[in-house]
């Protein structure tokens, strides 16, 4: 992109690639059980048992509220996520994953796992902790707020 070796365009490029190909790669194994990336982010984030507001879990998903729910709807009718009213604000909707989402979460994680071993990227590498700061540094709001390469929270 760019005749200057380091030069932004060259991140910029860089990351957007990559992003693409890993969406690819693990789309490819998650489309076994009909589940898409963006599915997966869900999962993902619901599988710390807390609960989201369907709002954040819009974010986190990159997915605007519309389809969002949407796709929640769907997780609901494959009983793998349900939604309860906020006991601490009810007029807000949280998400848990379901007893069968939590496994069927656990059973994806491994093979995500497996297919990021097999092109050598650990997620307990230093390559998620650097992108985590540059996404803190790029989105401040997000400071604390991290999930390693899989999407799941920490």
């Amino acid at each position: 992109m760019s005749d200057v070796p380091g030069a932004p365009a060259d991140l910029l490029r860089s990351l957007t690639r990559a992003e693409r190909l890993l969406s690819r790669r693990l789309g490819a194994v998650l489309a076994d059980d009909a589940l898409t990336i963006e599915a997966w982010r869900v999962l993902c984030l619901l599988a710390d048992g807390q609960g989201h507001p369907m709002s954040e879990v819009s974010a986190e998903a990159s997915l605007p509220p519309g389809t969002l729910t949407k796709l929640v709807d769907h997780l609901v009718d494959r009983n793998l996520v349900f939604r309860r009213i906020d006991p601490m604000d009810r007029r807000r909707i949280r998400a848990y994953l379901t007893a069968r989402g939590r496994r069927e979460h656990e059973r994806l994680d491994q093979r995500v796992r497996a297919s990021l071993a097999e092109l050598g990227v650990a997620t307990d590498s230093g390559l998620v902790e650097r992108l985590d700061d540059l996404v803190d540094r790029l989105d401040p709001t997000r400071r604390g707020d991290r999930a390693d390469a899989t999407g799941v929270r920490r």
